[in-house]
């Protein structure tokens, strides 16, 4: 009972740390009290003062009470970068989506910044790469799935924390409901030009195996489920609610038949997964789809060029044939 009462004692701790109001010093001085009230009930009740048992359960019973009162929200001051949710309607087989991100990024916290309406036309939809990025973290890695049509235009989905200004991304405050959800729409010389040219990050990109059919159901996916987030929020989550997560969830509701795996977990793993139950493209090893899918030096060198999307896919596997019809094998 005490061993369990300290590790609640002490997640308690790290949610009032990460989500209490307030400036540092009060969050310091908060969790400096929780610390020695919850030591000195532990001591107390270990020594058989089952009165001390009653006052932690008091204690955790009020944290609790005010933890699942924290609710998620739209109104606060939001980073540039994730002031605006992608949001989407189809009309007429024509899909247009407002907020499209298309930054021209100068450091990681400094960028022109532009938001547009873009339309595009479903018919042409004819292809889905995976772009992992990941910058030296064992098993961390930054997800986002890019939708082409007819290899002359492409819009990348990157579900995202949506920091507030200033604040920076912590993976432990994932935990703790520090962050809302974001599902942003963006241009890949945007999106993979920040994670490449900007924050020097390894960027790799996977063509997809995927039929017609399944191609629109996924990016159709894709914008019901950032419709649904810009109509109620919800809170980030490490492990629940992240970047593969979300694809995980969205591809098994349009009928992928896809096994649970760690590698849903450990992200800079995921390629290994998809390989694995067939999504990547077929010919190659999964070495050789890793090494023909390095694109950040690539990305590099063509910064924010008008053809960035078809020189970054220059080598990688499955688009020998960018600039003639190409068309994804049928599943």
């Amino acid at each position: 009972m005490s061993g369990l009462l300290a590790v609640v004692m002490a997640w308690g701790a790290a949610a009032l740390w990460f989500r209490l109001p307030g400036s540092r010093t009060r969050r310091r001085l908060v969790v400096a009290g929780w610390g020695m009230v919850a030591v000195a009930l532990l001591l107390l009740g270990v020594r058989g003062q089952w009165l001390a048992n009653v006052a932690q359960l008091l204690l955790l019973t009020a944290l609790f009470l005010w933890w699942f009162r924290l609710q998620p929200t739209h109104d606060r001051p939001w980073s540039d970068d994730v002031s605006y949710l992608a949001t989407g309607e189809v009309r007429d087989n024509r899909l247009t989506l407002h907020h499209v991100r298309d930054f021209d990024w100068r450091t990681r916290d400094d960028a022109s910044v532009h938001w547009e309406e873009r339309s595009y036309d479903l018919d042409r939809l004819d292809s889905v790469d995976m772009i992992v990025s990941s910058w030296g973290r064992p098993g961390v890695a930054h997800v986002m799935v890019s939708f082409g049509f007819e290899g002359e235009s492409f819009v990348v989905f990157s579900v995202e924390v949506r920091r507030l200004k200033g604040e920076r991304f912590s993976e432990i405050g994932g935990f703790f409901r520090q962050y809302e959800l974001a599902i942003v729409a963006a241009d890949e010389r945007d999106a993979v030009g920040l994670r490449t040219k900007v924050r020097g990050e390894r960027v790799s990109l996977f063509r997809l195996r995927m039929s017609p059919s399944a191609m629109r159901s996924l990016l159709l996916a894709y914008v019901e489920e950032a419709n649904a987030l810009a109509e109620s929020p919800r809170f980030y989550n490490t492990i629940t609610a992240n970047c593969t997560t979300l694809i995980f969830g969205m591809a098994r509701g349009i009928g992928a038949r896809l096994p649970f795996d760690y590698r849903l977990l450990v992200t800079d793993r995921l390629p290994g997964y998809a390989f694995k139950v067939g999504g990547l493209w077929p010919g190659h090893t999964l070495p050789e789809l890793e090494e023909s899918g390095r694109i950040d030096e690539q990305a590099r060198r063509v910064h924010r060029a008008a053809d960035f999307s078809q020189c970054i896919r220059q080598g990688v596997p499955g688009w020998e044939a960018l600039g003639r019809e190409s068309q994804a094998p049928a599943e």
